[in-house]
């Protein structure tokens, strides 16, 4: 199995996350481009990442901005988006080279990212949110998003892949059903965020299990809603996620926030020799 680990907002520079990435014996890193550190801009200086990769023998996988709305009603905003996400699929292209030296060529490359909910509008005894109100609108959006998608990665080993986070609302799985009819998407499982939501995100992600290409893997509690805890902090039975992860020969990032959590999720592997 391949193990990685999150952007860490302890480490302000790529430097200091890909030295913590080799001490821990860990495979690579995920860039996550909510930091200012991993705009596109910034991850399209290709030869530094890469060379400072090679260095440390690891590779990369991308987060997306969790603001990333593809759907947004502003044309603007949506195609701003649109060119974040084909910048982010030329930037992995060229870190494709690292997973094929360090990785594991069987494994796509991921670029993960979240669904936004979008808004809603509040009303004396419900809610209306606005996707599911104008749903036909959302979906021409997940249309020329899945279209751009498999034009912009080709024929290239890279999948983007849907992380469940809050749990998917209705509206939401119509649309990554939609997107795992192609072979360029995929799922994440974030197995924290699913047990802090009661997992109720479970049966749609294991009625799509021939689509898990990656997992976030942190441990959390449903009584109070709790996640991103070091492995054996928390209630998941982490064997069975990670037995499953194997299964599907995923990328498993550990997804703690702190390096403290990060270090004693490896030892907690390691002491079951499920990291070497």
């Amino acid at each position: 199995m391949r193990f990685g680990m999150p952007t860490l907002v302890e480490n302000r520079t790529p430097e200091e996350n890909i030295a913590l990435c080799e001490k821990l014996g860990l495979d690579f890193i995920e860039l996550n481009m909510n930091f200012p550190e991993y705009q596109a801009d910034k991850l399209e200086d290709t030869e530094y990442f890469i060379e400072a990769a090679r260095k440390s023998g690891i590779y990369y996988t991308i987060h997306l901005d969790e603001n990333l709305n593809i759907a947004d009603f502003n044309s603007l905003v949506t195609e701003a988006y649109l060119e974040t996400v084909r910048r982010t699929i030329e930037v992995s292209k060229k870190f494709l080279s690292l997973r094929d030296e360090f990785g594991d060529k069987s494994r796509p490359l991921t670029i993960n990212m979240h669904m936004h909910h979008g808004i809603y509008i509040t009303l004396p005894d419900k809610k209306v949110w606005m996707y599911e109100r104008d749903f036909n609108t959302y979906m021409d959006s997940f249309r020329i998003f899945r279209n751009r998608v498999e034009e912009w990665i080709g024929d290239s080993d890279i999948k983007v892949t849907v992380e469940n986070t809050d749990g998917f609302r209705d509206y939401e799985k119509k649309a990554v059903s939609f997107l795992l009819e192609s072979p360029r998407f995929g799922i994440t499982w974030d197995i924290g965020h699913s047990k802090a939501t009661g997992e109720k995100d479970v049966p749609f992600i294991l009625e799509n299990k021939d689509h898990l290409c990656h997992f976030h893997i942190h441990d959390g509690r449903e009584d109070p809603p709790k996640n991103h805890l070091a492995l054996g902090d928390g209630e998941i039975d982490l064997i069975d996620r990670l037995s499953l992860a194997k299964e599907r020969d995923a990328g498993c990032v550990l997804e703690t926030k702190t390096i403290e959590a990060l270090e004693k999720s490896v030892a907690y592997l390691k002491e079951r020799n499920i990291m070497q």
